[in-house]
């Protein structure tokens, strides 16, 4: 599995982070990587059964990498991550292994919670000639992570994180990121988009992205969720995004997807949780309507909170006005903290987040 937002303090987190590495590390012990390469004989399934769901799915050239995916050796970049207690001389430990180990550090932010006594830091480095081999660098620096009892990932800054959208009827936000990503402002893969609607196939076709239909009723809801944790396994998704998808997750499909799955909300939480908080709002008389992103947890509009935004409204708008207006502030809300996840930005402070934007 690949990183989480990066939770790396939790178990999902655990599993994923260093997937573009090959390995996992947490407290400094080496974990076996849980996604392995995938063999040509399953990457010929996984396109036989795209192809088969979407006929017209690659109609649209899909977005390729520019020249920002060319990296030579001398500028490969990577991102570590860490949680762990707080306590004196963390980052001249991982300032000094890499300086040890011929890594230029090219950005760098950190963050002592005075509260939980937990320290958080993201640190962009460029490998060196001198610089050991991945494994052998892992394997290294896991002896600071012992030392500080970390809980740590390494990230290549040039592999693009596999983006898995769910969608109901509504496209803005969709719409939005599709935007994003072929301008390249958003720097990942979108394998598939899913809705429990077909309206928004042709969207999706004309992006060159294959567009799963899995509808829902009360009765086939455990069918369709196992479906998309079939594609989320089979197209190895890093990230699963909710792009105003008009379902809640059950309690176990939450669990699966912690840590790796985003939903915008169309209200400023923790207030108007629930359906049509615009309405909600418009009967209170608010002057601050808001959209709130978020870590998915089983309870209703609740999780993380990764990035919220709000605009002034007054008396004379009604709630179709504070609907439209809404709209804007969701989909830049949803971008950020895609934005910031996939740069591994997002660091899980129990029911918190820490963001080094």
């Amino acid at each position: 599995m690949p990183s989480p937002p990066v939770s790396l303090g939790s178990t999902a987190g655990q599993r994923r982070a260093c997937s573009s590495a090959g390995f996992t590390r947490c407290g400094g012990t080496a974990r076996a990587a849980s996604r392995a390469p995938r063999t040509r004989a399953a990457a010929a399934r996984c396109a036989a059964r795209e192809s088969q769901t979407s006929p017209k799915a690659h109609r649209h050239p899909r977005r390729q990498g520019g020249d920002d995916d060319i990296v030579s050796d001398s500028q490969q970049r990577y991102i570590l991550t860490i949680s762990c207690p707080d306590r004196t001389g963390i980052v001249a430990a991982v300032a000094g292994f890499l300086a040890d180990h011929d890594a230029f550090i090219t950005e760098s932010s950190h963050f002592g919670d005075a509260r939980t006594q937990r320290f958080f830091m993201r640190t962009v480095f460029r490998i060196g000639a001198a610089t050991p081999g991945l494994d052998q660098f892992a394997q290294r620096f896991s002896r600071v992570a012992e030392r500080f009892n970390m809980v740590w990932g390494l990230h290549d800054a040039q592999r693009r994180e596999r983006v898995l959208i769910l969608v109901s009827k509504l496209d803005h936000c969709l719409n939005d990121l599709l935007y994003r990503y072929r301008t390249g402002d958003l720097r990942v893969d979108i394998p598939a988009i899913v809705s429990n609607h077909p309206e928004l196939e042709p969207l999706a076709e004309w992006h060159g992205i294959p567009f799963h239909h899995l509808p829902i009723t009360p009765t086939t809801k455990p069918q369709q969720e196992a479906a998309i944790l079939a594609l989320v396994h089979d197209l190895e998704i890093d990230l699963v995004v909710l792009a105003r998808y008009m379902q809640v997750l059950t309690p176990a499909t939450c669990d699966r997807l912690r840590g790796r799955c985003i939903n915008i909300h169309h209200s400023f939480l923790p207030g108007f949780k629930g359906p049509r908080p615009y309405h909600q709002a418009h009967d209170l008389g608010v002057k601050l309507i808001g959209a709130t992103a978020h870590y998915v947890v089983a309870d209703l509009d609740a999780g993380p909170i990764i990035e919220q935004a709000v605009e002034r409204v007054d008396h004379s708008f009604g709630p179709e006005e504070m609907s439209r207006v809404g709209r804007d502030i969701e989909n830049v809300v949803l971008a950020r903290a895609v934005h910031w996840h996939v740069e591994h930005r997002v660091l899980l402070n129990n029911g918190r987040t820490i963001v080094f934007r």
